[in-house]
């Protein structure tokens, strides 16, 4: 007998008394919007002629196709079909060239190719948005505020005054006015004096980038308006609701509510990328989603007599119903900022409700064209973003591919809730990762799962904070209840990300541009087909799994056999973290003196995976340059460290600050490093050398403070660890030092700089110099002349910029140093 067809999710015959009846996808509206979409995405990197001819084109070929029908296919595709999407393509194209056309009107792109200084008038159109700051040489830099603006006024030094409507991005250094940057709403107006320069990119959005002179307040000319004030306040209440919670829900619960990241660490952003959970903190269109389905239930029953949702328990019709869903969802764009993933879920919800509300039923899949078609034509410059292309993936692929794969696994036996849940997020991913590999050159390993598990909070997390917002206004107590609610599932999905970007495998390097990500789509389509073949032969897909498994964890003997790396018995090892310094002494199975963490937490946490530490009895900072102290968040990572030592300068000031705010919330103590010390960690003896007691550097010459270190390794090496010591130091470490003997390993100081003691480094006699650089570093490190001057003396050198993380083995005449080699 013929087995009744069953839809995967409904668990219901097709043709019951209560189908979830599934009609083919309605695919018309499909190529429209890919015309829009790829036409404008086109036209904005095109000069205008080209534009012009391009819409004129269009259009004469789709007048023809209209006019004289004979003109079209006789076949396959119906002639007013390709009509509309040459005129969709038109209407795309102009939209782009018109858009595109503004930024070079007015006077504001040639005063930015002077980076004149004026004096403007200007409309705030976003929120301000921190930026995240950056290792520049020794110092951090950044980490103030951009925000976007509508330039309305220019007025130079020359007394000339314009006025228009121009898009800037306008740069506010950090300062002790912040706060009130920080809370800027749109529709403000403001006067503001700075430094105008060109855009990054020829195809940036915006005529010029407006850099503020000095750390002063704005200077405001003009109020919000009434309904962004409204919005503000409500942001600014769930911030205040959610202010006691533990500082990760406390960080988290307003991305995942509004999109609010301002609190969120560099750390925590970095765990969510590796995981591929970043679509939480951009309010993806699920916040709406979740929203939407306690008013009107599940879509699949809002049109029928059995809907759900609070609607009809509270007698609203269903016209009213649509109506009260469209406001929602306008105060939903309003709260949350018109980002790309809010416009694409807003639109889709409103044609949905308008469907509902007529009566008429549409799926979903016409709805996203439609959405995608119209967000383009009001503004292109969608169509050149990663987040709104990855927007659109992900919801397609929830709609096409997920019932497939879902009912796939019904048919296998997996219970169709989980089933859905599983299809959701591996189509999603399928589909987005090509894309993420393209601009990020990684493939994520663990986001499948950390999807899955994240999910189970998403929807009580999104809720109760909303319900705090709206609470908040009225009943500030009453919101802090319902936030520390939230507060408990928005830390489950901290803890999730925390969780699997700890993975040593979370993470995968693919080669990034367009070819890596074809290259990844290429593969994801051949992993589909060999998983058809799995369920027959289920050793392989243990096997699979086991691979996979064995990927993510990687453990390190298994490592060790796959990759040579580390060497066996290696006793010292030069990380590879760019312009800057760490360095790992072994001292045990799993354990490690590290000296420095580099300039970046990602890659000083990679090569101590990659060797194996899980634990650091001692961490030494030598001083508090960025290039050596701004990676400390990747040593603290799922790590046990003993301590922190640091040198007796606390210059520069704020870094010294850093390190210490960060050890703190680690709790993790620092102590400081005195001249003469001895300890012993394992094979591990050690003697600080400098900084010499009872002076320290003069403000702005912490590399002379650098603490030194000379090592000796039970049945290993010698080691003389110089930091940045510059020239004054090394003459000072060699008169108080005069009988310092010859090493096996000299870690060549400030980064093989030209700026060395010779008279130093004909004293200890290196068998082995080790340069860390960063490749391609604007200060020529490490300088010839020094690399010259250490192979004269008979020094083998090495340097991480061009041979990778280097480790240091064997004794005597058994001394070798291998390099990682670039990957």
């Amino acid at each position: 007998m013929t087995r009744p067809v069953v839809h995967a999710t409904a668990g219901h015959r097709l043709g019951s008394a209560n189908p979830h009846q599934e009609a083919p996808a309605d695919l018309r509206l499909v190529p429209l919007a890919l015309a829009a979409w790829g036409a404008a995405a086109l036209a904005l990197g095109t000069p205008g002629r080209w534009t012009v001819i391009g819409v004129a084109a269009c259009l004469l070929a789709a007048g023809l196709l209209l006019v004289w029908p004979g003109a079209g296919p006789k076949r396959g595709l119906n002639g007013v079909a390709v009509a509309g999407v040459l005129l969709c393509a038109a209407a795309g194209a102009a939209s782009a060239g018109l858009h595109g056309a503004d930024l070079h009107r007015g006077p504001v792109p040639g005063l930015a190719e002077r980076y004149a200084r004026v004096t403007t008038e200007l409309t705030v159109t976003s929120d301000p948005r921190p930026t995240r700051p950056r290792v520049r040489g020794d110092r951090m830099a950044g980490g103030g505020f951009v925000l976007d603006a509508d330039l309305t006024r220019v007025m130079t030094p020359r007394g000339g005054t314009t006025t228009g409507r121009t898009p800037v991005l306008v740069i506010v250094a950090p300062g002790e006015h912040s706060g009130r940057w920080q809370r800027l709403l749109p529709s403000t107006r403001l006067r503001l004096t700075g430094k105008l320069a060109p855009p990054l990119r020829e195809d940036d959005r915006y005529a010029a980038a407006l850099r503020m002179e000095g750390t002063g307040p704005p200077l405001v000319i003009g109020e919000p308006t009434r309904v962004q004030r409204t919005a503000g306040e409500l942001r600014a209440g769930l911030r205040e609701a959610t202010e006691r919670l533990p500082p990760d829900a406390r960080a988290l619960l307003p991305g995942l509510v509004v999109g609010d990241t301002s609190r969120v660490p560099p750390e925590l952003h970095d765990a969510f990328a590796a995981t591929d959970l970043l679509h939480l903190m951009a309010v993806s269109g699920s916040n709406l989603t979740i929203v939407l389905a306690l008013l009107i239930g599940p879509a699949g029953l809002a049109i029928r007599a059995e809907r759900r949702g609070l609607a009809p328990r509270l007698g609203i019709s269903l016209r009213s119903t649509a109506l009260l869903g469209g406001a929602l969802t306008l105060a939903f764009v309003i709260v949350c900022r018109p980002e790309p993933s809010v416009l694409r879920a807003a639109a889709c919800g409103a044609i949905t409700l308008l469907a509902i509300g007529t009566g008429r039923r549409r799926t979903l899949l016409p709805a996203l064209a439609a959405a995608v078609l119209l967000l383009v034509l009001y503004d292109p410059w969608l169509a050149r973003s990663y987040g709104f292309l990855l927007s659109v993936l992900a919801t397609g692929a929830l709609l096409t591919i997920g019932p497939r794969w879902s009912a796939a696994l019904v048919r296998r036996g997996v219970p169709p809730r989980l089933a859905e849940v599983l299809a959701a997020a591996g189509a999603a991913q399928a589909v987005c990762a090509p894309v993420v590999a393209v601009f990020a050159a990684r493939v994520g390993l663990v986001a499948i799962p950390c999807n899955l598990f994240a999910e189970l909070a998403v929807a009580p997390a999104t809720v109760l904070g909303f319900a705090a917002l709206a609470v908040a206004p009225v009943a500030m107590p009453v919101a802090e209840v319902l936030a520390r609610c939230a507060g408990w599932p928005a830390g489950w999905i901290a803890s999730v990300a925390r969780a699997g970007a700890a993975l040593p495998g979370a993470e995968a390097a693919w080669p990034g541009g367009w070819r890596g990500g074809l290259l990844l789509a290429v593969v994801t389509v051949l992993v589909l087909l060999a998983l058809r073949r799995v369920p027959r032969h289920p050793w392989m897909a243990a096997v699979c799994a086991v691979l996979l498994l064995l990927a993510v964890l990687r453990p390190p003997p298994l490592t060790r056999i796959v990759t040579g790396w580390p060497p066996p018995g290696w006793t010292f090892a030069m990380c590879d973290v760019g312009q800057g310094d760490a360095a790992v002494l072994a001292a045990g199975d799993s354990t490690a003196v590290v000296v420095d963490a580099g300039p970046d937490p990602g890659p000083a946490d990679r090569c101590l995976r990659d060797l194996g530490v899980t634990r650091v009895p001692l961490l030494v900072l030598t001083h508090f340059h960025a290039d050596h102290v701004a990676g400390l968040p990747g040593v603290l990572r799922g790590r046990a460290i003993g301590a922190i030592q640091t040198t007796v300068s606390e210059d520069p000031p704020e870094q010294a600050a850093f390190v210490r705010r960060t050890a703190a919330g680690a709790r993790v103590p620092v102590v400081r490093a005195r001249p003469g010390e001895q300890r012993r960690i394992g094979p591990l003896t050690w003697r600080v050398l400098w900084p010499r007691a009872g002076t320290a550097p003069a403000a702005g010459e912490a590399n002379d403070s650098s603490v030194t270190l000379f090592v000796r390794v039970a049945r290993g090496p010698t080691l003389l660890l110089l930091g940045d010591l510059e020239p004054p130091a090394q003459r000072g470490l060699l008169r108080d030092y005069p009988t310092l003997p010859p090493v096996d390993v000299l870690k060549v100081a400030h980064h093989g700089s030209p700026f060395q003691h010779p008279g130093l480094l004909r004293e200890v006699r290196p068998r082995l110099a080790l340069v860390s650089a960063g490749r391609d570093n604007p200060y020529g490190h490490p300088s010839p002349r020094t690399v010259d001057a250490l192979r004269a003396g008979g020094a083998a050198v090495l340097r991480t910029d061009t041979d990778g993380a280097i480790a240091v083995l064997g004794a005597g005449a058994g001394l070798r140093a291998v390099p990682r080699g670039r990957t």
